[in-house]
């Protein structure tokens, strides 16, 4: 659940029990309410008590949706019919004139409390035969004949700091498991929830090490932390979050959050990663787009099909193009805009023309991004390389504090790193090395080292002593 609330344009029901060997139906998502809402309520009740109880109806199953209460438990539905635990819903039964009506004007919103993102598992029962937590449904018949509103109906039973979310986006809600299986380099915002949601975790279970760092970049810190959950819950213990662990870990999640109980811990906006753009497609600028503009052009220098762009961060019309021969190239839908499945492509097809060029320092020589992001914590040969360029770059500005070479991006290492994005990519300074970021580094490098070669008679410089 990495984005904000959709009303989904289809809902799958199924028709007993979790475990039952029931049929599953799948149907629209306002068609799906219009059901329900003639299952639980009478056409006869106060207007102010139908809207009401269509509120909670539609925020119960919005929240099962939105948690994949039943998804992340592998199994292939979004709700049940039984009562025992979801909401009345008979296949194919009549719907009630009025009832239907009241849906078709109320089905994009929810309930949510307020500073909360998730919508509201809004329990209720009937009130006389079942006594529960949440909205009374025959108690809503009292208080709207006491004249109050549907918002003060709801209140009433859920509290006064509640908010009715309207005009929701319909969207076609698939699963929320990445494509590309997560793991060591890569960077996005499914990275980035993965971090949250092990972090929040680890408060219940110790034995998960912190994330230090909640930035979206898989590093290793990142790795450790999915092992042990992993290890503790039972799953293939290889630091990757495939389906299986990323579904393992939103159902722990929410668990330990309580989001699908009417006491919630609550999901706030902080906790919805945001740093990466969805998609990149023409007028999107930043740092993204110059990332992606780097793995144009160095396809470009080995396939003549894709041509090679301006690293300027712009998604420009030649972007657009470079990227639309790529789809073209690739077997793609061209589309000219860069979704998860073009940029993963785009990604693992650098990655398979660097796999055979080691990382490697070697004076006077730049190398191509490794392929994963660098931050505090990181080893290995492609750290020490960045080291000994900084190093280099440190002898002639100042600014830049050296060094040393060992392989681990420390404190220093970041700094370093900062101070130079500080001189010379001034709107970027994270710390954190990127495909952008190494680019520039290996255009001031290549600057300063070719131009202090000394040719044959040519005077250095200074006084040769």
């Amino acid at each position: 659940m990495p984005e904000l609330p959709t009303i989904p344009e289809t809902i799958t029901v199924h028709l007993g029990p979790p475990d039952t060997a029931a049929a599953n139906v799948t149907l629209s998502f306002p068609d799906y309410i219009k059901n329900v809402a003639s299952s639980e309520v009478y056409p006869t009740w106060p207007e102010s008590a139908i809207r009401a109880n269509i509120y909670a109806q539609i925020s119960f199953a919005l929240n099962r949706i939105y948690t994949e209460f039943y998804r992340s438990r592998g199994y292939p539905f979004d709700i049940t019919s039984s009562t025992a635990y979801d909401q009345a819903f008979v296949n194919g039964r009549d719907i009630f004139e009025n009832v239907g009506n009241i849906v078709d004007d109320i089905f994009d919103s929810y309930v949510r409390r307020q500073g909360f993102v998730e919508p509201l598992f809004t329990s209720y029962c009937d009130g006389i035969r079942v006594q529960c937590d949440g909205l009374s449904q025959w108690g809503t018949v009292s208080l709207a004949g006491d004249g109050l509103v549907p918002y003060e109906i709801l209140q009433y039973y859920y509290g006064r700091d509640i908010d009715i979310v309207s005009d929701v986006p319909v969207d076609d809600v698939g699963e929320s498991a990445p494509i590309v299986p997560l793991r060591i380099g890569a960077a996005n915002n499914d990275v980035a929830l993965v971090q949250t949601r092990l972090n929040r975790i680890s408060a219940n279970y110790p034995a998960i090490p912190k994330i230090p760092n909640i930035n979206g970049i898989y590093s290793e810190d990142t790795a450790a932390a999915v092992r042990a959950f992993q290890r503790i819950f039972g799953l293939n213990e290889d630091g990757i979050v495939g389906k299986n662990t990323w579904y393992r870990i939103a159902f722990i999640y929410n668990g330990v959050k309580r989001l699908s109980e009417l006491n919630s811990e609550g999901l706030t906006l902080s906790e919805l990663p945001s740093e990466y753009p969805e998609a990149l497609m023409s007028g999107m600028s930043g740092p993204a787009v110059r990332v992606l503009q780097y793995y144009l052009s160095y396809i470009a220098q080995y396939v003549s099909s894709v041509p090679s762009v301006a690293l300027d961060g712009v998604f420009g019309p030649a972007t657009r193009e470079a990227v639309l021969a790529f789809q073209r190239t690739y077997g793609l839908p061209a589309d000219g805009v860069v979704g998860e499945i073009t940029w993963n492509l785009l990604y693992n097809t650098y990655l398979g023309m660097i796999a055979a060029t080691p990382i490697v320092y070697t004076e006077g020589r730049t190398l191509p991004f490794p392929g994963r992001n660098l931050t505090v914590g990181d080893t290995g040969d492609d750290v020490r390389a960045l080291q000994e360029y900084l190093a280099y770059v440190s002898r002639y500005v100042s600014a830049v504090p050296t060094v040393t070479a060992d392989g681990i991006f420390g404190p220093a290492t970041e700094v370093a790193v900062r101070e130079f994005q500080r001189i010379f990519v001034p709107s970027f300074t994270t710390g954190i090395v990127g495909a952008a970021t190494w680019n520039d580094l290996m255009n001031v490098y290549s600057d300063l080292y070719v131009g202090n070669q000394v040719r044959e008679g040519q005077y250095p410089g200074y006084t040769i002593a």
